[in-house]
């Protein structure tokens, strides 16, 4: 039976890229090219070719350049949320675009996590996985060793049947999060606050027992900064030769 990957995408498109710095003076993240296209549209195009249908863009930092560029595409209906007035961070991105991304599980995104594909598509198999009767959310993992651009010692330890807990601050983690995700949207329907982060509602599901990861099949890019760029740039040529 054909796995059906989820209808709508939130792609964070909203930060200042600040360690992205002095590129992002000119240029917002989402839209440094690597391997000849924009980061946005290397996720962008991944979640078409998974049969996902809408994605919601949050803007805020050279909101224009992203809205301008995104108006070309057929392939998916973009919608924006306009953050350009005041940055929500990525938990609040959610719930002012809650109205959008319905009532089903969504996927989210980082648009700074790129990856070489394995053998299947990951989307799919991420979709795959997604058990809604237990968990709340489910994570895109990669080992932290073998991926390219990971300055930091791991987020996650994961059991054999999946379920992550959070790396302790001394601790080194074999996993890091990918930068996908599948999400339940009703655990952003209670909140009150205008602006607030999305990483505590990983913590509280990962102490529930309700946090999950799917193992990356292929090769994860973290593009963080700028001298980040040239290596997902060799890393990517390597591969097509």
């Amino acid at each position: 039976m054909p796995v059906k990957a989820p209808s709508t995408a939130m792609v964070f498109a909203a930060g200042l890229g600040k360690r992205m710095l002095p590129v992002t003076l000119t240029v917002p993240k989402p839209m440094i090219k690597i391997g000849g296209k924009p980061m946005i549209d290397h996720m962008l195009d991944r979640f078409a070719r998974a049969g996902t249908r809408r994605a919601v863009v949050n803007v805020h930092h050279l909101a224009d350049q992203i809205e301008s560029h995104l108006a070309s595409r057929a392939d998916l209906e973009i919608i924006i949320s306009d953050e350009r007035d005041e940055l929500l961070d990525q938990g609040g991105g959610i719930a002012k675009a809650l109205p959008w991304l319905g009532s089903e599980p969504f996927f989210m995104c980082n648009t700074d996590a790129l990856w070489l594909e394995g053998p299947k598509q990951n989307l799919l198999r991420l979709a795959g996985a997604w058990d809604p009767a237990k968990m709340d959310i489910l994570l895109l993992v990669a080992a932290t060793t073998a991926s390219v651009g990971v300055d930091w010692p791991g987020d996650f330890f994961m059991d054999a049947e999946g379920r992550l807990t959070r790396r302790a601050e001394t601790k080194v983690a074999p996993f890091v999060y990918a930068g996908v995700g599948i999400v339940k949207p009703e655990l952003f329907a209670g909140e009150t606050s205008k602006i607030f982060p999305l990483a505590p509602f990983f913590w509280e599901a990962a102490q529930r027992g309700r946090l999950f990861g799917q193992r990356l099949d292929g090769l994860w890019l973290h593009v963080g900064a700028p001298e980040m760029i040239e290596e997902a740039e060799l890393t990517i040529a390597r591969s097509v030769i």
